[in-house]
């Protein structure tokens, strides 16, 4: 019997608009791009909790257990890639199109199928270059969710699908005058693209840090600054602020954790949690560096999830 079994999941596919004339032009210049497009693709679908399943010529399909972690995914996805292509000739650009679906899959070993990857499939078809369509059953959960904006394209007719699929365009930035694949159902104006930045693709998580998590910043600053001055002010020969200090050290490592996305979150949470307990170790000085136990267990797990990830 074969390994055959259902589950829910949110697809993600993904292809290069233009990808043959682009192999027709430099065929090694592009593949080179698309290995480097693919790596970065593939570290921000992990980052998000995805799993590339398959790749195949310039195409890309990952599932994702939240719907709204694979739009945040494609979200940064796109925005990444617009750095990377702002820095090559117009004719040369490696423009992905990306389609998310919410459906029910038949799950066979690693590989997924049914309809819920074929509409998938489809909306990625009628994406304009550099852009994202959704399903409506994506929308649905992602509206008020995502910090982006949402167009409706209308119904998104699908092979053996009955009734047209619901389709909107995730609107990520200023537009750009794009033409829908031929035959497509895509929007019928240009789509919202991002606005490409004139730096490479490992730098943009730091480069567009959000305002939100440079205030948080400030704030824990402020209250750093403000808990020293009182112990400061106040002094009986114990610097208790010390430990007040680490703890919002800790939250501010958290908070810069949740945004970023160059690095695996799960990975970066346990460095952080390592270096939280060396300050402590420090902090409470007896003679004796107790905490190299723990953080020996941290490195162990680390070790482990690096050795397997895909």
């Amino acid at each position: 019997m074969s390994d055959t079994r259902r589950k829910l999941t949110t697809i993600f596919c993904a292809d290069v608009q233009d990808y043959t004339r682009l192999m027709g032009a430099d065929e090694e210049g592009t593949l080179a791009a698309l290995k480097r497009c693919r790596e970065a693709m593939g570290r921000l679908i992990e980052s998000h909790g995805g799993r590339v399943i398959n790749t195949w010529g310039d195409g890309l399909i990952a599932d994702f257990p939240s719907v709204v972690e694979a739009v945040r995914a494609a979200v940064d996805t796109q925005n990444e890639l617009a750095g990377f292509n702002a820095r090559r000739p117009a004719d040369g650009r490696m423009l992905f199109r990306i389609g998310i679906n919410l459906g029910d899959v038949i799950v066979e070993g690693d590989d997924l199928y049914g309809d819920g990857v074929n509409i998938a499939a489809r909306l990625q078809a009628s994406a304009a270059a550099g852009g994202i369509v959704i399903s409506s059953t994506v929308y649905d959960q992602v509206r008020n969710k995502v910090a982006v904006g949402f167009e409706f394209l209308g119904p998104l007719m699908v092979k053996n699908v009955d009734e047209g699929v619901p389709s909107y365009a995730v609107k990520i930035g200023d537009a750009r005058d794009e033409t829908p694949p031929a035959g497509g159902y895509g929007p019928t104006r240009p789509q919202p693209q991002p606005q490409p930045q004139p730096i490479m693709p490992g730098d943009m998580a730091e480069a567009r840090q959000a305002p939100g998590g440079r205030k948080l910043y400030g704030v824990l600053g402020v209250v750093a600054a403000v808990l020293i001055g009182i112990n400061l002010l106040s002094w009986q020969g114990v610097f208790w602020a010390r430990f007040p200090v680490l703890a919002l050290a800790v939250v501010a490592a958290l908070a810069w954790n949740r945004d970023q996305s160059r690095f695996n979150r799960k990975i970066t949470l346990l460095a952080i949690l390592a270096l939280g307990l060396v300050g402590i170790n420090l902090l409470t000085w007896t003679g004796q560096f107790w905490a190299v136990w723990p953080i020996l267990g941290i490195a162990a797990v680390m070790g482990l999830r690096w050795s397997m990830r895909r």
